[in-house]
C-alpha cells in the first residue's frame, strides 16, 4: 500500500507528498467543511487529477490529517494497494424512505467474494444512524466487519453532504467495500465519559425521541440535571451524552443530545433510544477522553509495519469538549498505532463501528473515538 495526503486551500489542490503513479490509485478518501465539499468545482478539480479513481468523502465536522485538526478546508488521502482493491456502492434515499431497507440493499450491492471489511458514510441529519446499523448487520455475515460515521456540519447542524465518484449530494449513503486476500481490517471503539447518578428507566419513547424518563417528562428531567447548563441546551446536550442499555446487564451506547422539543418535553437523540431501556448521565473528563481515544487505538491489532491506511472518526461533542486539547486525542493515536499507519478522517454526527474486534455486527455510537485500521501484508 502506497498513500499521499493532500489539501484544499485558497480553491486549489495541493498534494503533500506527489509520490504514487495516477493511473494505480485505486481510492481518494476527502472531508471538508460543508460549502467547500459541495462546490461542483471542488470534485470537478480533483477528478482531474485522479482520473480513474474512486473519489468518496463527506462534509465534517473538523477534518483530520495525520495528528492534526487540519485547518484546510478539505483533507484528502490516495491510496494505492498491492494487491487488494476496493469497491464502492451508493444510494440515494429520502427521509420517507425505510432507511433500515435502504441500508441493507446498499450492503448487498457489493460483491461479496473476499469483502474483509465495510466504510459506510451517510448523510449525518436525514439518516437515522441506529436504523442505518441495523440494515448494514442484516445484510452481511459475522465474518466482515463495517465501520463509518455520519456526515457533520460544523457546529451548524443545518446541512450534511456525501461525495461518491459524483458531486456532493445530501440525502445520500455510501458503502465502500475492500477487497483481498493480503488485506487485514482492525477497528477500536472507545469513549471515556464519566458516568454520574443513577440508571432510569426510559418509560416513553418513538425511535430517536424520549417523552418520559420514570414516568417524568423527559425534558425536565434533563434540566434538573443540568442545573445552570440547561440554559445554554441544545447546544449543551453534546456535553452531557446518556449511557444507554436495553437491559441493565447488556452492552451500552452513548447517545448525545442534539434537540430538544419544550412543547411536547422531549429530547431528540442522534440515534434510537428503545422505550424501556435504561439511562445514565455522562458527563466529560478531560482527561478520561484523551485516554479513551489511546484505548481505541491499543485496540487495534497493529498487524505490521508497512504503510497502513487509518480512518478515523470522531464525534463533534469530543471536539466541544475538548477544545483546545483536541489534537491531544490525535497525537496519542498516532504514537499508540506508529508512524506507518496514516491518519484521516472528521468530526462526525455519530460514529459506526462494532464493539469490539470480538463482536463484529455494527452499532451507531455517539460521543466515541472510532478507528478503522486497513494493512495489507
Amino acid at each position: 500500500m502506497k498513500i499521499e495526503t493532500l489539501k484544499y486551500e485558497n480553491k486549489q489542490w495541493q498534494i503533500d507528498e506527489n509520490i504514487l503513479d495516477r493511473n494505480k490509485i485505486d481510492i481518494v478518501f476527502i472531508f471538508g467543511d460543508r460549502e467547500s465539499i459541495k462546490e461542483k468545482e471542488t470534485y470537478a478539480s480533483l477528478r482531474k487529477i485522479y482520473a480513474d479513481a474512486h473519489i468518496v468523502g463527506c462534509s465534517s465536522s473538523g477534518n483530520i490529517l495525520g495528528d492534526e485538526l487540519s485547518e484546510a478546508s478539505i483533507v484528502g488521502t490516495a491510496i494505492s494497494f498491492v494487491t487488494s482493491n476496493v469497491q464502492v456502492a451508493v444510494k440515494d434515499f429520502l427521509t420517507t424512505d425505510n432507511q433500515e431497507s435502504i441500508a441493507k440493499e446498499l450492503i448487498e450491492e457489493l460483491p461479496k467474494e473476499k469483502l474483509k471489511h465495510i466504510f459506510v458514510l451517510s448523510d449525518g441529519l436525514n439518516m437515522n444512524g441506529s436504523f442505518l446499523a441495523k440494515g448494514a448487520n442484516d445484510a452481511v455475515d459475522s465474518t466482515v466487519s463495517i465501520t463509518g460515521g455520519l456526515a457533520g456540519d460544523g457546529m451548524e447542524f443545518k446541512e450534511t453532504w456525501v461525495v461518491a465518484n459524483d458531486v456532493a449530494k445530501q440525502n445520500r449513503l455510501i458503502a465502500v467495500g475492500f477487497y483481498g486476500d493480503d488485506l487485514v481490517a482492525s477497528a477500536g471503539c472507545y469513549a471515556g465519559w464519566e458516568e454520574f447518578g443513577i440508571f432510569r428507566r426510559i418509560t416513553k419513547s418513538t425511535g430517536n425521541i424520549v417523552y418520559e424518563i420514570d414516568g417524568e417528562p423527559a425534558l425536565d428531567l434533563y434540566k434538573k440535571y443540568l442545573g445552570e447548563y440547561a440554559k445554554q441546551l441544545p447546544s449543551t446536550g453534546l456535553e452531557f451524552p446518556f449511557n444507554v442499555k436495553e437491559e441493565k446487564d447488556s452492552v451500552a451506547v452513548i447517545r448525545s443530545v442534539l434537540a430538544i422539543d419544550e412543547e411536547s418535553k422531549s429530547l431528540i437523540f442522534a440515534g434510537d433510544v428503545l422505550e424501556g431501556s435504561y439511562a445514565r448521565l455522562m458527563k466529560s473528563d478531560i482527561d478520561g477522553l484523551i485516554d479513551g481515544s489511546e484505548m481505541a487505538a491499543s485496540s487495534i491489532n497493529q498487524h505490521n509495519e508497512s504503510d497502513a491506511l487509518g480512518l478515523v472518526v470522531s464525534c463533534v461533542g469530543r471536539r466541544v469538549v475538548l477544545n483546545q486539547l483536541t489534537e491531544e486525542e490525535l497525537e496519542v493515536i498516532s504514537e499508540t498505532l506508529g508512524k506507518n499507519v496514516q491518519l484521516t478522517g472528521f468530526y462526525s454526527y455519530g460514529e459506526l463501528a462494532p464493539h469490539s474486534n470480538e463482536i463484529l455486527s455494527c452499532q451507531l455510537h455517539n460521543q466515541t473515538m472510532t478507528l478503522t485500521v486497513i494493512y495489507e501484508d
